[in-house]
């Protein structure tokens, strides 16, 4: 048996395709995820990065020679990044409140996301990631911003960068609103600006297949969290016509007759595209979709979200982005049938992955690197340029619009971008060069690749067991043949 599952869409039923095989795949990888997480115990550890040739080497990791460390960073602040591992260390911060598509699973719960996200910081970015799922309910018992806000102002001297993710909108944006500014570091919000910035570089080369400028297109939102406010703010930076741009959440269009927004504050973001878009007030998705060439939709996980009828009544070459996880709004199949030209999701197991996994490895990288004091919106869209050039260079169709997370060349480059960019605005600590910054991180990324290959080679990190993938692999087939 293949145990990197390379094959996996051949190991179930020859007649099953279309929707059956896709509902297999994600009852397959729920259930190996479940057994996979058991085995291992979860998916990061913590490992020394210094030698102990002998005994004496703890006076020098340790006390008393650990206090000259503790003096020097105590006399020049900076001296932290290099004098510990907080050059190259991020903090993975979420209440776990907007977890996926599964909403609220409790503090505890994002932990297996938190440990992902840093899972692959180290592997594709070769940067270390530490997972802290906190509490933010307040004595009154409802999740508070400005819970979230002290918890990363007390932590932000720890750390080199902070990741927040999966908290639920409005109080998302408070937090990183307040901390992007008021702390040293970089505190970077994924969902939304992760999210923002892979989907602009798929829509680049998307538009590119299909013929289309940015500018003439109509685009229609379907999901106003904090995904799509943030994808549509950095698609209107990039040149889009906010007059030909409407957003719909659960209640309609967004636009400046959407009194109940106006009046909640802490919806400062959705009434910005209320302002910005939908002069017409449209109300109807499937009306605004009649003849529009993009849809992007992050709403609630399909499929049915999103009908074949709707997609069917798009302008020739329609792009449909169906992002939502863990199940797209419309397979890319349906999707295709009804005809659209290029269809993404945020799944690995389809053509054009839009996910931001593709993104923040490479962009927290670079900001590291320069020890940048924020991530502006600038440096999200040169990211974004990076990642569609990249695809680009290796050949643009319906079916590859985007890198794959094996490309690790694009991490890297990525790096490179964002640090140039941060130099430029004048958020950047150090001033390294883009070749510095592409070396650097190619060494740190192939480190972390060897290190873990040496782990499996010894046996200190044994492969999945087949018995436990078939286990999975039978227990998907039952599911859906029933």
């Amino acid at each position: 048996m293949d145990i990197r599952l390379d094959d996996i869409g051949n190991r179930f039923p020859a007649q099953w395709g279309g929707d059956q095989l896709a509902r297999a795949k994600t009852v397959f990888f729920q259930a190996l995820a479940l057994e996979a997480h058991r085995f291992y115990g979860g998916k990061i550890q913590v490992l020394p990065r210094a030698p102990l040739p002998g005994f004496q080497w703890f006076n020098a990791w340790y006390t008393p020679g650990v206090s000259s460390i503790s003096t020097g960073i105590r006399d020049d602040p900076g001296e932290s990044f290099d004098l510990s591992w907080r050059g190259n260390v991020v903090a993975v911060v979420s209440d776990s409140t907007r977890v996926l598509g599964d909403g609220d699973v409790s503090p505890p719960g994002g932990l297996g996301v938190m440990e992902g996200k840093a899972f692959l910081m180290k592997m594709l970015g070769g940067v270390d990631a530490v997972p802290l799922c906190m509490d933010s309910r307040n004595a009154a018992g409802k999740n508070d911003p400005e819970v979230i806000i002290d918890f990363v102002r007390r932590l932000a001297p720890s750390f080199g960068a902070v990741n927040l993710e999966d908290i639920s909108q409005p109080n998302c944006f408070r937090a990183l609103d307040a901390l992007r500014e008021d702390c040293a570091i970089p505190v970077w919000h994924d969902d939304a600006q992760g999210t923002g910035c892979v989907t602009l570089a798929g829509l680049i080369n998307a538009l590119k297949v299909a013929g289309k400028e940015l500018a003439a297109c109509r685009i229609v939102f379907n999901g106003a969290g904090a995904s799509n406010t943030t994808i549509a703010r950095l698609i209107l930076l990039a040149g889009a016509d906010p007059a030909r741009m409407a957003m719909f959440d659960s209640r309609g269009g967004l636009h400046r007759g959407r009194a109940d927004i106006e009046a909640d504050p802490r919806f400062y973001r959705k009434w910005e595209i209320c302002q910005a878009t939908n002069p017409d007030r449209l109300n109807d998705v499937a009306g605004a979709l009649r003849g529009a060439d993009v849809l992007i939709s992050l709403s609630k996980p399909g499929p049915g979200v999103i009908r074949p009828e709707w997609v069917r009544g798009m302008a020739p070459n329609a792009i449909v982005f169906a992002c939502a996880n863990p199940v797209p709004e419309i397979y890319p199949h349906a999707a295709k049938e009804a005809g659209a030209l290029v269809v993404a999701t945020g799944r690995g197991d389809f053509p054009n992955q839009v996910n931001n996994s593709l993104g923040f490895p490479g962009i927290l990288k670079g900001a590291l690197l320069v020890r940048a004091k924020k991530i502006t919106d600038a440096m999200a869209i040169a990211a974004a340029q990076t990642i569609a050039g990249f695809a680009e260079r290796r050949g643009l169709s319906p079916e590859c619009i985007m890198p794959r997370m094996t490309d690790e060349a694009v991490f890297s480059e990525t790096a490179a971008e964002v640090a140039r960019q941060a130099v430029a605005e004048g958020v950047a600590r150090r001033r390294l060069s883009p070749g510095t910054v592409l070396e650097k991180a190619r060494k740190d990324i192939a480190e972390a690749h060897q290190a873990l290959e040496m782990l499996m080679a010894s046996g200190l990190i044994p492969p999945p067991p087949e018995a436990m993938i078939q286990r999975c692999l039978d227990a998907a087939i039952a599911a859906i043949g029933t």
